[in-house]
């Protein structure tokens, strides 16, 4: 057992009473004393014959007859002293004894929970032991990472406790204080005592250790019988492929291993299966060849006995709707037909003067295109088109009227265009964080070659900026459905063409324009998805899984729906989107990945009372700290061994 106890506890017991007010009656005392020390008891002579020898009878009997006196004095002041203290009813005990208690227990109910100690789960065992340890009658409050029992007993809540599952939430060690504090109440009298029970996943920790203390902190760390966890990472679809669909799953491990077996399943049927090779690094990746044009409601498994959750992943391939792209002007559209390929996207191209305006509304994406002027009813058409939810990205050409482009942008973030400036820029900074190129960059790049502009216009907006010239004024600029270059992009202005940027730049911008189910999502994380329908004025859409049913916030456009998934999903699978009880698209929902690495918090930097590894042993320590040691039954046997010796002293002295 491993167990610290803190050096500011007080070891040291005093003796206190129940009923101080009794010790009065040590004043009895004196009543012997008096009796001993002023007897009025008169001496009769009698005279003998041989004086000289009685005189040494005499001298003896009366030191007997003293030391006698003494004995008695000394057992009766006991005996009234032994009867009075045990009337007051003394005990040995801590300080911290006499005060009243509250306790607030923190259970881990976290993946990394599932872990195995004696054949049950971290959790299990955690569940058994404060059921086995806590008082049945004393009140407490609990919390896990999903629900909280305030000021109740064990009765109340034992089978609550019972049916404990695990799950994706896991606060963090500063929300685990602050809750705790929040559950104890406002007498500053109380003693209060915050229990963690937890395998303490290094995830827990920050930066910064936890500063945050009331009352005392108790920390129980849990350890399994072995820490072996083989993890399926993520999947994904190999792009360079351009022939049969390959799926490539990527899996790692914790410790060495060789090989796993891994299942892939359409639905319920099993439709391939092949081993993972782990190399040096513990990580491995195995290829799946999909059946092309085939729509496969997909998971991923593999058998270990670590961790359960990430043994599963589901994906879904299904028909893409397709997105569409309109370019409008008379620059070139040729390199935007080759990022925008007829797979994915059905992208169209019009002369101004050739524009239907009617066609608007089908399109997700509009590209204006170099434009010199931007006609006032195009402009109010756009302006309907974005607020149904789609984008429109406008390059501008190397002469444009500033009204009739400023009456446009100008309903996007306060956006101005300003003066045209001819100077040589290149474009060097990249925001990496930016919703274009999330996800897009492995790393932050800060040496390529710079694409370069030789005019552009300034422009002042309060959207974010993708890309900007090295004084920091922007190329790129904008955010949900409202896109913006301050330069144009023919090849006598700019190499942004023939820059690696502009796939991803214009790729993204049309992935937005219609949010498409990925192959899976990821639960906890919020994300959108546009469906394709046209809803009635009552009609809402819903997410199915088996009998569970939820209900996603959701806006309704003119030729979509956009669903917005923030909170209320918690498991893992495949679920249906319906309307009319018709299933219309299906979406992969999988757990993150990030308590499959067994890493673990020392827990030495931490400041707390007590730090243990078993429930038993906290709960032992804390009764032991505790414990009042009631003395008055040895002193109702100092009084009966004092009556005994006064008896014996009478009887033989």
């Amino acid at each position: 057992m491993n167990l610290e106890l803190p050096i500011f506890v007080n070891s040291i017991q005093e003796m206190q009473f129940k009923n101080p007010e009794l010790l009065w009656a040590l004043s009895l005392l004196l009543i012997p004393l008096i009796i001993h020390l002023f007897q009025l008891r008169r001496f009769k002579k009698t005279r003998f014959t041989n004086v000289k020898l009685l005189k040494k009878v005499v001298s003896e009997s009366r030191r007997s007859s003293t030391l006698k006196k003494w004995l008695l004095l000394f057992a009766r002041l006991s005996l009234i002293a032994a009867l009075v203290l045990a009337f007051a009813q003394p005990f040995l005990a801590n300080e911290s004894a006499l005060t009243k208690k509250e306790n607030v227990i923190y259970v881990d109910n976290s993946f990394s929970m599932q872990l195995k100690k004696d054949g049950a789960s971290l959790l299990e065992n955690a569940v058994q032991d404060l059921i086995k340890h806590l008082p049945a009658d004393e009140r407490f409050s609990l919390f896990t990472n999903d629900r909280t029992f305030k000021n109740v007993t064990l009765r109340d809540i034992q089978n609550d406790l019972l049916t404990l599952s695990t799950g994706q939430n896991q606060l963090d060690f500063q929300e685990i204080s602050l809750k705790g504090n929040t559950l104890f109440s406002d007498d500053r009298t109380t003693d209060k005592n915050l229990i963690i029970i937890s395998d303490f996943q290094q995830d827990m920790f920050g930066t910064t250790l936890d500063s945050i203390h009331i009352g005392q902190r108790n920390l129980v760390q849990l350890s399994a019988s072995e820490y072996t966890n083989i993890s399926i990472d993520t999947a994904y679809l190999d792009t360079e492929n351009i022939g049969q669909p390959t799926l490539i799953t990527q899996l790692s491990s914790d410790n060495i291993v060789e090989n796993t077996p891994v299942s892939l399943y359409n639905g319920d049927n099993l439709i391939a299966k092949t081993s993972a090779s782990f190399d040096e690094e513990n990580t491995a990746k195995v290829y799946f060849t999909l059946p092309d044009n085939k729509s496969i409601k997909g998971k991923i498994q593999i058998a270990d006995t670590g961790l359960l959750y990430d043994n599963y992943l589901y994906f879904i391939i299904d028909e893409r709707e397709k997105i569409r792209v309109l370019s409008v002007g008379p620059e070139d559209h040729q390199y935007l037909g080759k990022i925008y390929r007829d797979d994915e996207f059905i992208f169209s191209t019009y002369r101004l003067d050739n524009l239907n305006y009617g066609d608007l509304t089908n399109q997700n994406l509009i590209i204006l295109n170099g434009l010199r002027k931007i006609p006032t009813s195009l402009a109010t058409s756009l302006r309907s088109f974005t607020d149904d939810g789609n984008s429109i990205t406008i390059i501008p050409s190397s002469e444009i009227d500033l009204n009739s482009y400023n009456l446009l942008v100008s309903n996007y973030f306060s956006t101005s265009i300003g003066e045209h400036v001819v100077a040589d820029r290149n474009i060097t900074n990249i925001a990496f964080s930016h919703p274009l190129y999330r996800n897009v960059f492995e790393k932050s790049v800060s040496n390529f070659q710079y694409p370069k502009v030789s005019d552009y216009y300034t422009v002042n907006s309060s959207a974010l900026a993708a890309l900007s010239f090295e004084n920091g004024m922007p190329f790129l600029l904008g955010n949900d459905g409202f896109f913006l270059f301050s330069a144009p992009l023919f090849d006598e202005n700019s190499s942004f063409k023939n820059s690696p940027l502009i796939v991803p730049t214009f790729y993204n911008m049309a992935r937005q324009s219609l949010q498409l189910p990925e192959l899976y999502n990821i639960l906890g994380q919020n994300f959108t998805i546009d469906v394709p329908v046209t809803l009635g004025k009552d009609q809402i859409l819903k997410v199915k899984k088996d009998s569970y049913e939820y209900i996603p916030r959701q806006q309704s456009r003119t030729k979509k729906v956009s669903l917005f998934f923030e909170e209320g999903l918690d498991t893992d699978g495949i679920y249906f989107i319906e309307e009319d009880q018709n299933p219309i698209k299906y979406i992969a929902l999988n757990f993150p990945r990030k308590e499959s690495k067994l890493v673990y918090q020392e827990l030495e930097r931490i400041p707390a009372a007590l730090k243990t590894t078993s429930i038993s042993s906290l709960f032992e320590t804390i009764e032991k700290n505790n414990t009042v040691s009631e003395l008055w039954k040895w002193f109702v046997i100092l009084a009966l061994l004092f009556m005994i010796i006064e008896i014996l002293i009478q009887k033989y002295l």
